[in-house]
């Protein structure tokens, strides 16, 4: 599948008093080559598998493919990840006819927030919330898979 998404900056916590969800994520990566990422999680109980491909040119489009394994089997592979685990609340945000899931990260990447909305086309419109600040998409530093070899703090300004 084509995942097509963008990414921001959030610039305020007026998010968390529009969220309809909230739900804790775990992470690791058991390959970080931007080639070929491979992901395990573990939300809401439930472990995933994922597998992203490389970006386009723009940063907005990657092929992406996930699913579900036994939550034992996950944490059991997140024992196996690469260093640097990445732990996170996801809101989710429903902002007009849009789903932004809003990641507040912690540990390492504390003090980092940031807000995706997936599209059906790159340049579909979508209403924009006071909350969404700088533009991010295509910008590696703030791929989880890089945030959990080089996390925020290391290089925030």
């Amino acid at each position: 599948m084509i995942e097509i998404e963008r990414k921001f900056l959030v610039v305020s916590n007026d998010y968390k008093k529009e969220a309809h969800k909230k739900n804790r994520i775990v992470q690791g990566f058991l390959n970080t080559d931007p080639f070929r990422t491979v992901r395990i999680r573990v939300k809401e109980g439930q472990g995933f598998l994922t597998v992203k491909g490389m970006g386009s040119e723009n940063g907005t489009t990657r092929f992406e493919w996930e699913t579900e394994i036994p939550v034992n089997e996950a944490e059991a592979l997140l024992k196996l990840a690469e260093p640097g685990a990445i732990d996170k609340i996801r809101y989710d945000v429903q902002v007009g006819e849009h789903l932004f899931e809003v990641d507040e990260f912690f540990g390492e990447n504390e003090g980092l927030v940031v807000a995706e909305i997936e599209l059906t086309v790159e340049d579909e419109s979508y209403e924009r919330p006071s909350w969404l600040g700088e533009e991010v998409t295509g910008q590696p530093q703030y791929y989880n898979a890089q945030l959990s070899k080089h996390p925020y703090k290391k290089w925030q300004h």
